[in-house]
């Protein structure tokens, strides 16, 4: 891509997602997510009701009369996108493709991030780890974000969820806030979701396309998996095939539920066609 066509599109999703992460998400963003530690503030003296656990019994006895901890929520986060890159990414059949719906995503909570003063860091993978943007502050370190979400190209049009965790619990050591960003066209990731999760805070967001959920009845048609390549043709006019594709999405679909609920993961899922911000709204409602 051309250096003056990356920096408009750029500036282009930087103005919208900017914009939505200030004027909508910024006070959902800060109560979803908080701190999970708890830093000492002060002391002072203690009153009524208080909890006589947080008696600072060597200041009490130095001024005669007791005095308790305060303490205060640690607020400062790392959050770590993690995000899909691999080929089925590419599909899209309304009006965007799903790799668009997640740089925006993506980009929200980027802004997000920086607005409440937290640090952002990004692991791009597929089956393997393309690439890791170490968490920092700054509007200028999101830019750089966005830009790699916009340009990036993955050596791999595969899938591994489990490696990328297993990679993020290994090298964001501490606690923090994770968004996966994926259509989650994976399995077998429970148990290094879990781990994460005990360590982290995870989340999952699925983008997927309408077209995954049913098939039109347009008669034949040339289907392309883009992680493997494999092509085959499908005649849609046959309803009992337009039947058995929507029950098997509806499975998959409960079967990625059960293994969220397994793992203690809040998730949301979002189509192409749709209004993402009800989605991310949704999300924060659910944690509030």
């Amino acid at each position: 891509m051309e250096t003056i066509e990356l920096i408009k599109k750029v500036r282009k999703i930087e103005i919208k997602t900017r914009g939505l992460s200030k004027n909508i998400f910024a006070g959902e963003y800060h109560t979803a997510f908080k701190g999970r530690g708890m830093t000492f503030a002060e002391v002072r003296e203690y009153q009524y009701g208080d909890d006589i656990r947080s008696i600072d019994w060597n200041v009490t006895a130095r001024f005669g009369h007791p005095y308790i901890k305060v303490f205060e929520e640690e607020r400062e986060l790392t959050v770590v996108l993690m995000i899909d890159v691999s080929g089925s990414r590419n599909f899209g059949t309304v009006s965007q493709l799903k790799k668009d719906i997640f740089t925006e995503v993506a980009a929200t909570l980027a802004f997000s991030t920086i607005q409440n003063n937290d640090k952002i860091g990004v692991i791009f993978f597929s089956d393997k780890i393309e690439k890791f943007i170490p968490p920092k502050k700054g509007r200028k370190h999101v830019l750089h974000i966005i830009r790699e979400l916009i340009n990036f190209q993955p050596e791999s049009n595969s899938t591994d969820i489990a490696n990328a965790l297993r990679y993020f619990t290994n090298a964001i050591k501490k606690s923090s806030t994770a968004f996966i960003i994926s259509d989650f066209m994976d399995s077998s990731f429970v148990k290094e979701l879990t781990i994460a999760n005990r360590k982290h805070d995870v989340v999952a967001l699925q983008v997927y396309d309408i077209r995954e959920t049913e098939l039109p009845d347009i008669g034949l048609i040339k289907l392309k998996d883009a992680e493997s390549g494999k092509r085959i043709w499908v005649d849609t006019s046959d309803k009992r095939l337009r039947i058995s594709y929507k029950h098997a999405w509806g499975e998959s679909q409960l079967e990625l539920q059960k293994l969220f609920t397994k793992s203690g993961v809040d998730s949301v899922s979002m189509s192409t066609s749709e209004d993402y911000v009800k989605a991310l709204m949704k999300l924060f409602k659910m944690r509030a």
